[in-house]
C-alpha cells in the first residue's frame, strides 16, 4: 500500500521527478521489476502512457520515479534501492527537422574526456575509441612480416617485440570498446561480434550473458566498474520477465541466453523513442535449449563485482538478494535424480549445440560448484536464508564429494576400470555405476600420461564421458572443486598433452574430436561440429583467461604466459577469430566470427592477470575448510552410513 500511495502522489505531482521508468508491477516473491527505458523529446509527460509489450502478459504503466536515496520499489519493503536502475531521460535541444535516429545520436563522455558516439542501435561506430592504435608500427622500419615475426633481429628485438605485443592489446582494447551496447545512455554490455564487413550478423549483435563475462572482467581489472554494474542490474529485471514457448514457462529463476537493445517510438508520438530490452530464454536459440549457465554466471560475476570495486552495495540490495535466491531455489530444487550434481540437456552452456553432453556435464558442474560458493558469501544473514543455507551447504559438500571421487581419472583410475567387475548388487559395490571396461576408448590409452590427470566430461549409469572438457576443468580448479593434488595433475597433463591440447593456438574446448560414424549418431552430422572445428575439437582463445587464472592460482603462471605467447603471433593478424579448425588449429574456423569481442576480451584479461596476478584472487574460490572436514568424514564413513548422511544438517 505504501508503494502504492507513492506512485499516486508521483502521478499527482505531490513528489519530486527525475527519471523516467518502466515499472511492471508483477510480483515474484514481492519483487516489482522495475523496466527503465523512456527517451523523452517532448516537453509534456510520457511517463504515464501505458502499453504493453510482447513479452509480458499483464499491462505495465510508466512513472517517473519520485526521487529517494536507496529507493527502490518492493512489493514487501517500504526502502530498497533505486538510484542505480534509474534512466537519466534526455531532452532533445530541437524538434524542428529531427528524426528518431538523430534524436537518439547523443554523446557519452567517458572518463578520458574523450566524446564516444552513440548510434542507433546503441553499439559505438568502428572509428571512435579511447584507445587508439598505432597502425604505422607495422610498416615503419623494424615492422613486422606476414608470419608476425620482426623483420629485423639483433639488440631492436626484444623492444620490437613488447611494441607489438603492446600494439595487440590496444588493438584488443579497440575492439572491446567498439562492441560496448548502451541502453538509455549508459553502457550496458557487449556483443558477441562485432565484424564492420560482415552482412550476415546472425545473433551475434547480441549481448550474451557468458560472452559478457570475460568483457565484464576485463572492464572491473581496468577500474572501469559502471558497465559491469549496469549489466548486473538490468540483467536481474529481465530474470522476472514471462518465459513461455508452447505455452511452458520455465521457473522463474532463469536467466536470459543474450539480450538487445532496440530503439523503437512510442505508440501514438512520432517525436519520441524508448530502448526496449528484448531477451532472449531460449525461446528463439537454436535447438531451443535454456542456458542453464546464464544464472551461474551472472552471480559468478556479482561476487567478482564486489572483489574488484569493494562496491558491496549492489549484492546487498534487496532485489539482487531476492534475484540471487530465486536462481539457487531453480538449481537445489528436488527432482529425481539420485546424484547432487544438475541434471540438464545437450546444448544448456558454452557448447550450445547437440554434443553428447546431456546428463551431468562437469562445465555445470564446476559452474554450479562455483556460484554456491559465491551465492553462500553474498547472502544476507537473515533469519529467511537459513534454510537456503543448510541446503546449499549441504550441497556442496554432496557435490564435490562426488565429482572428486567419481569423475577423477589418471592412470591409477584407468587401470582400475580396465578391471571393473559388472552388475554388482550392494552398497558397497566398487563399480557404482555399472561401468563396461570395454567402454575405455583406445585413444585414451595413449593419451593418458604417467603422471597427470583430469576429470571427465560426465557421469551417468552404464556410461563414462572420458574426453577432456577444458572450461570445465579448468573452473575445477579455479572453483577449487577439484583438490589441490588434482588440480596439479590436470596442469600437468596439460604440459605433458601440449601438442594435442594447444598446438598453434589455444584452447581445445575438448580433445579428442568426435569423427565418423560417432560423429554421426551423436551429433546428428551436424555440419557445423564436424571433426575438430567448433564444439567438436576446435581451438576457442576465449579459453586464455580461465587459463591464466587457473595457473596463477596454483602459482604456475609460466604455463599461461606461454599460451598467451603462442596466441600473440597470430590472433591479431587474423583478425580475432571466435575459434580455429583442425587437430594442431593451423586454420581459421569455417564459420568462425571475426573480431570476436570474447576472444578479445579472454586474451586483454590473460595480459591484465599475468602483470598483475594479485588480482586473481579476486575470480577464485579458496577451498572452504568445513567442507574438507565434511568431504573426509564422508570418505571414512561406512557406505551404509553415508546411506543415512543426508538426514545430517550441515550449519
Amino acid at each position: 500500500m505504501a508503494t502504492l500511495e507513492a506512485v499516486r502522489q508521483v502521478l499527482s505531482g505531490a513528489l519530486p521527478r527525475f527519471g523516467c521508468f518502466d515499472l511492471s508491477f508483477s510480483k515474484v516473491n514481492g519483487l516489482i521489476s522495475v523496466q527503465s527505458g523512456v527517451n523523452n523529446t517532448r516537453k509534456s509527460s510520457v511517463c504515464a502512457q501505458v502499453h504493453k509489450h510482447s513479452r509480458i502478459s499483464q499491462d505495465r504503466r510508466r512513472i517517473c520515479a519520485f526521487q529517494a536515496r536507496n529507493g527502490v520499489f518492493h512489493g514487501k519493503n517500504d526502502v530498497s534501492r533505486l538510484n542505480s536502475m534509474s534512466c537519466k531521460c534526455q531532452k532533445a535541444e530541437s524538434l524542428t527537422g529531427a528524426t528518431a535516429k538523430d534524436q537518439h545520436r547523443d554523446l557519452l563522455v567517458d572518463n578520458s574526456d574523450k566524446a564516444t558516439s552513440i548510434p542507433p542501435n546503441g553499439i559505438t561506430s568502428p572509428g571512435i575509441n579511447e584507445f587508439e592504435v598505432d597502425q604505422q608500427l607495422k610498416h615503419e622500419k623494424g615492422g613486422f612480416g606476414s608470419n608476425g615475426k620482426p623483420a629485423t633481429a639483433g639488440k631492436h628485438k626484444d623492444f620490437t617485440q613488447k611494441v607489438r605485443t603492446n600494439s595487440i592489446e590496444d588493438e584488443a582494447w579497440k575492439l572491446l570498446k567498439n562492441s560496448m551496447v548502451y541502453y538509455c545512455n549508459n553502457p550496458i554490455g557487449t556483443i558477441a561480434a562485432n565484424n564492420p564487413s560482415s552482412t550476415s550478423t546472425l545473433n551475434y549483435d547480441q549481448v550474451f550473458i557468458r560472452d559478457f563475462i570475460p568483457s565484464g572482467i576485463a572492464f572491473l581489472l581496468k577500474g572501469e566498474y559502471d558497465i559491469v554494474r549496469n549489466f548486473i542490474l538490468h540483467t536481474l529485471q529481465l530474470q522476472s520477465w514471462e518465459k513461455t514457448m508452447d505455452c511452458y514457462s520455465p521457473g522463474q529463476g532463469l536467466m536470459p541466453a543474450s539480450f538487445k537493445v532496440r530503439t523503437v517510438p512510442l505508440d501514438g508520438d512520432d517525436f519520441a523513442t524508448e530502448d526496449v530490452l528484448d531477451p532472449d530464454f531460449g525461446e528463439a536459440a537454436i535447438g531451443r535449449v535454456a542456458p542453464v549457465d546464464s544464472g551461474l554466471w551472472w552471480i559468478i560475476l556479482l561476487r567478482a563485482y564486489g572483489k574488484c570495486s569493494g562496491d558491496l552495495s549492489v549484492q546487498e540490495r534487496v532485489d539482487v538478494q531476492t534475484g540471487i535466491k530465486m536462481i539457487l531455489k531453480l538449481c537445489l530444487a528436488d527432482g529425481f535424480d539420485m546424484f547432487p550434481t544438475l541434471l540438464v540437456t545437450d546444448g544448456s552452456c558454452m557448447i550450445d549445440r547437440r554434443m553428447g553432453i546431456h546428463g551431468h556435464p562437469l562445465e555445470i558442474q564446476a559452474l554450479f560448484y562455483s556460484a554456491l560458493l559465491c551465492a553462500r558469501e553474498m547472502l544476507a544473514p537473515e533469519d529467511a536464508s537459513a534454510d537456503l543455507k543448510r541446503a546449499l551447504n549441504n550441497r556442496l559438500v554432496a557435490l564435490s564429494f562426488h565429482i572428486r571421487e567419481y569423475y577423477w581419472i589418471d592412470m591409477r583410475k584407468l587401470n582400475e576400470i580396465y578391471r571393473y567387475k559388472t552388475e554388482e548388487y550392494s552398497y558397497d559395490a566398487v563399480n557404482k555405476f555399472n561401468i563396461y571396461p570395454d567402454q575405455i576408448p583406445s585413444w585414451l590409452v595413449g593419451f593418458m600420461p604417467s603422471t597427470g590427470g583430469y576429470l571427465i566430461g560426465n557421469l551417468q549409469p552404464a556410461h563414462m564421458d572420458f574426453r577432456f572438457f577444458s572450461l570445465g576443468n579448468l573452473w575445477s580448479i579455479v572453483s577449487s572443486l577439484a583438490t589441490l593434488d588434482q588440480s596439479h595433475a590436470i596442469l600437468d597433463l596439460i604440459e605433458a598433452k601440449w601438442d594435442e591440447l594447444v598446438a598453434d593456438m589455444p584452447f581445445k574446448i575438448c580433445y579428442p574430436a568426435l569423427e565418423g560414424q560417432e560423429w554421426q549418431i551423436i551429433t546428428g552430422s551436424d555440419p557445423k561440429n564436424t571433426p575438430w572445428s567448433y564444439h567438436n575439437g576446435g581451438s576457442w582463445p576465449t579459453l586464455l583467461w580461465q587459463l591464466t587464472v587457473a595457473c596463477i592460482k596454483l602459482n604456475r603462471p609460466e604455463i599461461a604466459a606461454k599460451a598467451v605467447g603462442l596466441a600473440e603471433k597470430r590472433i591479431s593478424l587474423d583478425n580475432w577469430p571466435e575459434y580455429y579448425d583442425t587437430k594442431r588449429a593451423r586454420f581459421i574456423g569455417k564459420q568462425a566470427q571475426l573480431f570476436q569481442t570474447w576472444s578479445a576480451a579472454g586474451y586483454l584479461v590473460a595480459k591484465l592477470l599475468l602483470a598483475n596476478p594479485s588480482a586473481a584472487k579476486n575470480l577464485v574460490n579458496e577451498e572452504d575448510s568445513e567442507l574438507v572436514n565434511a568431504f573426509s568424514c564422508m570418505i571414512s564413513s561406512s557406505p551404509r552410513r553415508k546411506r543415512g548422511w543426508k538426514k545430517q544438517i550441515l550449519v
